[in-house]
């Protein structure tokens, strides 16, 4: 069972940057890949990018390549969140999932099988 706790998030000005962090508890994340996800009002839950934990390799939704950076700290049993850039339509709630990593990415929540509970991100223009 794996517990995640996201922080990090607050109230930015556009043009702003902000660092999520998403603390995992149970158990050593080597063989997972941790996802990160936002959600907008009235809006659908939406894949940032995700890690592979083992080795680090990431990938991003095209509309966040560029901006947002995904990293993990081993020792620390985190991953992080860089976000800069940030503008108005960043404003959602921030989650990270974690699955196993089978050496595909995976863009969709119903994929993931253990979730934070989310870090509210506003930008305000």
């Amino acid at each position: 069972q794996v517990q995640l706790v996201e922080s990090g998030g607050g109230l930015v000005q556009a043009g702003g940057s902000l660092r999520l962090s998403c603390a995992a508890s149970g158990g050593p994340l080597s063989r997972h890949q941790v996802g990160w996800f936002r959600q907008a009002p009235g809006k659908e839950r939406e894949f940032v990018g995700v890690i592979s934990w083992n080795s680090g390799r990431t990938d991003y939704a095209d509309s966040m390549k560029g901006r947002f950076t995904i990293s993990r700290d081993d020792a620390k049993n985190t991953a992080y969140l860089q976000m800069s850039r940030l503008e108005p339509d960043d404003t959602a709630v921030y989650y990270c999932a974690v699955r196993l990593y089978d050496g595909y990415y995976y863009p969709y929540p119903r994929q993931y099988d253990w979730w934070g509970q989310g870090t509210q991100v506003t930008v305000s223009s």
